[in-house]
């Protein structure tokens, strides 16, 4: 049964009873997120079957013991949507996270129309436009019955893509589109927590940008195709210091917002991305305390989403037998 959250709560600038039900429900599922402990007994198993075993019987999965790990991620991601579907009447104000999605099935349906094959797995499943209008697009070169934000990259890219063979620049112009979609949505909602997330979203795939610009001898004319407009981050600046090699990257990162994730940056990639991650957990985590908003409900989305990353990560490693002390080295911080 839907709740009271209604398709004016979208504006999130409502501070009434309208969101008590959605957030009280969310506090009740919050309990079952897993803390340290939960990770620490997780990584006491020795094989990815007896994690499986373990996560079956805290309630992962469909009751389904032949899943595999993929299945087994997959559920829980539905089960998330499937909750946010009960308390909310109007998705859309959950679009932020799940255009990504859109944007993937769209560079799909494109390289599937050139190779001139079909291969229905490559698509995801959650997203805010069906795959049938997607595929109508790109079959009949009808662009217009896509939504507008998308319709201009998505013309972009097929002639690309159809008239040079370039995949890369058609995978960088749909790529950007993605990004300038959700930045553009999570802004627009106007709510803090949102507005922070896309911030960071955006920032971050801004400097691996140019960080794989470096490595890869990209020049500027990529830059400016792939970079993104974004608060934090001086898109001209960024591309400059690109230009100059990773040490004149990590000198202009220092004297933003992100000074701290140079240590990191200078380890690794994955040392970053962990990085990024925990600071989003550290930033949505004073939202437990908010109950008159929508930000709860995003804050508990984030936090479903790391977990899920962070019980991929233990898995893998346990399947391709990486020695616990690397795993570790992996994990994300926890919401609870």
């Amino acid at each position: 049964m839907k709740n009271l959250i209604s398709s004016a709560a979208s504006k999130n600038e409502m501070t009434d009873n309208l969101y008590l039900y959605g957030v009280a429900r969310i506090r009740s599922k919050e309990m079952s997120l897993f803390s340290k402990s939960d990770i620490d007994q997780l990584m006491s198993c020795k094989t990815e079957k007896e994690c499986i075993r373990l996560l079956n019987d805290k309630g992962w999965g469909r009751n389904d013991t032949d899943e595999s790990l993929e299945q087994l991620l997959t559920s829980e991601r539905e089960k998330t949507w499937e909750l946010m579907d009960e308390l909310v009447d109007d998705m859309s104000v959950f679009h932020t996270f799940l255009y990504g999605n859109d944007y993937h099935n769209l560079k799909a349906a494109i390289k599937q129309a050139y190779k001139g094959i079909e291969r229905p797995d490559l698509y995801i499943k959650d997203g805010t436009i069906d795959l049938a209008v997607i595929n109508k697009a790109i079959k009949e070169q009808d662009f217009s019955i896509l939504p507008e934000h998308m319709r201009e990259a998505a013309s972009e890219a097929y002639q690309i893509q159809f008239h040079t063979g370039d995949s890369q620049l058609c995978d960088i112009i749909i790529d950007k589109a993605a990004l300038d979609s959700i930045y553009a949505h999570g802004k627009g909602l106007k709510n803090e927590l949102l507005s922070q997330y896309v911030e960071i979203k955006v920032a971050v795939a801004n400097i691996n940008i140019a960080i794989r610009s470096v490595k890869t001898g990209k020049d500027e004319f990529f830059l400016n195709r792939a970079l993104v407009e974004c608060e934090s981050l001086d898109k001209k600046k960024l591309i400059e210091s690109a230009k100059d090699g990773m040490e004149s990257i990590y000198e202009y990162l220092s004297t933003t917002t992100y000074s701290d994730a140079v240590a990191e940056l200078r380890i690794s990639s994955q040392a970053f991305e962990r990085w990024c991650d925990n600071r989003i957990i550290e930033y949505i985590k004073p939202q437990k305390y908010n109950p008159f908003t929508l930000s709860p409900l995003l804050a508990y989305l984030l936090a479903r989403e790391n977990e899920i990353k962070t019980v991929r990560i233990i898995l893998s490693g346990k399947k391709n037998d990486i020695g616990d002390s690397v795993i570790r080295e992996r994990l994300r911080q926890m919401y609870v």
